[in-house]
């Protein structure tokens, strides 16, 4: 055999190789994807050459779940290094800082609630601090480490003991009642300190005007209510991030203050606003390296529903406003940390990505560091000159990396889930714009299917995302994985139409007064772009879906076209007035209409879906968490009796256990399976 022929057969080897390899990669599965190592944001040592990692190995089943801390080198080097072992999960964790403890909450053997534990990494066993009632969580060391701070709910005016044989009743005279999918109790966050070295836990807002203010409550987040506590340089008292206005959440914009408390426990000295007036609203406080300034996101009050968080600087201990970063489009801030040497990073929405931005000492520019055409970026973390994050993509789940400060790019230190991707079939997202019939820029995701093949005609999944002020963007996402819906069958397009963050302030308030209808044409719109410009879409062959604000979309399109062959609504409402009265927030929905109902009934109406219940004809799939309390139930059931009238083909499931996401491993699997084969009963003809 001539030498030719010999490197012609190797030639033909290669491309067969290379195509047998692309072959054997397979379409994700839900088993691929739940069990799918889940990384933790990283948590740097003071010293910056070590983070701390919280991986969660998942299960099907939760007893069988394990969550536990790594421990990685900053600079790459070595293996991962399990810290904790015991069954019961450690979260929120915390460095001292001399670097030899790490605190951090659990629920171990024993534990009535969660507390906080200690754990020296010099040897020994974890041991438990704090054996409150109530639990305890969030600790944060002292400057000296003699002290941590953490937070703990008190239910004022109760006995710490209920009777087992009196009346099971929440009592109510006033707003808010619930927050989430949870209904509220007296209970509220208060400020804690205890010696590192055991002792009594002293609650410095105890007695306090503040504590006992009918409005008084922390940040509320997704379940819970919290406080943001940071020690002040000096280790004499700590700043903390608490609402006295809670009690207007009915009929009034509420917000949140930035005060101080010392450890003496005196009346915390409000930084920020005005005593019961609603004003901007502030969190995530931090102070400079050198103590002179703390730095605060600013949530402006307009009369804007949607405003655009500013970092802003204030003297310290003046706490006088000194100025405010500036970033492109006044981007929503999402993350910040400060450098030692006066740098600013900052992660922040940018057109379907999570960039990581900078401001050099002496400018208030925020910049971006470096390109990126892919992936997101949470979790910011920074200590003496290390800077890390997570990363991930649609592609690429979610792994800690290192950034080159000289704006290079990241490096990637833990390497969890790379077994796990290695024989799935991922392809990375496509982005395209184009100029909607109302003159704005309008950007989307493009996702192919597994085992991709040009010259074959697919039939399309339009996603619509929830929020609205939130966007799609290119990760790893559990509730609507992409290519999980994508499987082998479906091209996936999801839309960021007028109101999603992530391109600008003010394209994010251009849905206010406009609720549905305008998004929704965009939707549309993108998908008919996507139908010209990408051959392999059958434009046949369509169906739509989306969750929360996505389901809210899903019935309006089920009111105003018949374009779509099916529908999926999870957690939709059909009812505008009906979710402005049962949801467990309000006044925003009346701030969005320009007014409450029994003033604008007209405005009120023109995009309210049930109210174009005559032309409901598109079949489609409802489904509904039954604890669900952002979206409740009622719309769900309305939605349902018109459809059974209307005599439209539906299916409804009601998750009984479920609230406003589904987030058991069994029903989530059920739902991808439903979800499954009601479009392939409506699209694979």
């Amino acid at each position: 055999m001539n030498l030719q022929w010999k490197a012609c057969c190797l030639a033909l080897l290669v491309v067969f190789s290379a195509a047998a390899t692309a072959n054997s990669l397979r379409p994700i599965s839900h088993e691929d994807m739940w069990l799918m190592p889940r990384v933790g944001t990283p948590i740097i040592s003071p010293d910056g050459q070590y983070a701390l990692v919280q991986l969660t190995t998942p299960a099907y089943d939760r007893d069988d779940q394990a969550s536990h801390y790594w421990l990685i080198r900053t600079d790459g080097s070595g293996e991962p290094r399990q810290l904790t072992h015991v069954p019961a999960p450690e979260f929120q964790a915390d460095w001292s800082p001399d670097g030899q403890q790490i605190a951090f909450v659990a629920r171990r053997q024993g534990d009535d609630a969660a507390q906080i534990y200690l754990l020296d990494l010099r040897g020994g066993e974890a041991r438990r601090l704090t054996s409150l009632d109530e639990g305890a969580r969030h600790p944060r060391f002292s400057p000296d480490g003699e002290l941590i701070a953490f937070v703990s709910n008190i239910k004022p005016g109760q006995d710490d003991e209920a009777s087992e044989n009196g009346p099971n009743v929440l009592t109510y005279t006033g707003f808010p009642i619930r927050n989430w999918n949870r209904w509220l109790d007296e209970s509220r966050p208060n400020l804690f300190v205890i010696p590192t070295n055991g002792g009594e836990a002293r609650n410095l807002l105890a007695d306090t005007e503040l504590a006992r203010a009918p409005g008084f409550d922390g940040r509320r987040g997704a379940g819970s209510s919290e406080l943001d506590a940071i020690w002040a340089p000096d280790g004499q008292s700590l700043v903390f991030v608490a609402s006295d206005n809670r009690d207007r959440f009915a009929f009034a914009r509420t917000n949140n203050d930035l005060w101080q408390v010392g450890l003496g426990g005196d009346e915390p000295r409000r930084l920020t606003g005005h005593d019961g007036e609603a004003g901007d609203s502030w969190g995530q406080p931090r102070f400079s390296s050198d103590g002179q300034s703390l730095y605060t996101l600013r949530i402006p009050a307009t009369e804007w529903v949607y405003n655009a968080s500013r970092l802003t600087r204030l003297e310290w201990p003046a706490a006088a406003v000194q100025e405010q970063i500036e970033m492109p489009d006044i981007r929503a801030i999402a993350e910040y940390q400060l450098g030692d040497d006066g740098r600013i990073f900052i992660l922040a929405q940018d057109a379907g990505l999570v960039r990581l931005f900078s401001v050099e000492p002496g400018s208030t520019d925020a910049v971006p560091v470096f390109d990126r055409d892919r992936g997101i970026y949470t979790g910011l973390a920074y200590a003496n000159g290390q800077l890390l994050a997570r990363f991930e993509s649609a592609a690429e789940p979610a792994e800690v990396v290192r950034f080159d400060l000289g704006g290079s790019g990241h490096q990637r230190l833990t390497h969890f889930t790379a077994d796990a991707v290695a024989e799935l079939d991922l392809a990375p997202v496509e982005h395209f714009w184009f100029e909607s019939d109302d003159g704005a820029d309008i950007h989307s995701l493009l996702i192919k299917p597994a085992n991709f093949d040009p010259n074959r005609q697919y039939p399309l999944l339009v996603l619509m995302h929830g929020g609205p002020h939130i966007m799609f963007r290119d990760y790893f996402f559990l509730r609507w994985n992409y290519h999980l819906l994508a499987g082998a069958d479906y091209v996936v397009l999801a839309t960021n139409y007028t109101g999603s963050t992530g391109f600008g302030e003010d394209f994010a308030r251009g849905i206010q007064g406009d609720p549905l209808r305008g998004p929704a044409n965009e939707i549309n719109q993108a998908a008919d772009v996507a139908i010209e410009r990408f051959d392999f879409i059958d434009g046949d062959r369509q169906c739509a879906g989306g969750a929360s604000y996505g389901g809210h979309l899903a019935n309006w399109m089920q009111a105003s076209t018949d374009r779509y062959r099916c529908l999926i609504s999870h957690a939709g409402l059909v009812n505008l007035k009906t979710q402005w009265g049962t949801s467990d927030a309000v006044f925003h929905r009346e701030a969005n209409m320009g007014g409450p109902f029994w003033e604008l009934p007209e405005v009120w109406a023109e995009q309210n879906p049930i109210r174009f219940a005559e032309n409901f004809s598109t079949p489609v799939l409802v489904t509904i968490g039954k604890r669900d309390e952002r979206v409740p139930l009622a719309n769900t059931l309305e939605y349902w009796t018109v459809l059974q009238r209307m005599q439209v083909e539906s299916r409804l499931l009601v998750y009984p256990d479920e609230d406003h996401w589904i987030m058991n491993g069994h029903n989530s699997r059920h739902f991808y399976g439903e979800v499954s084969d009601w479009l392939a009963r409506w699209l694979l003809d």
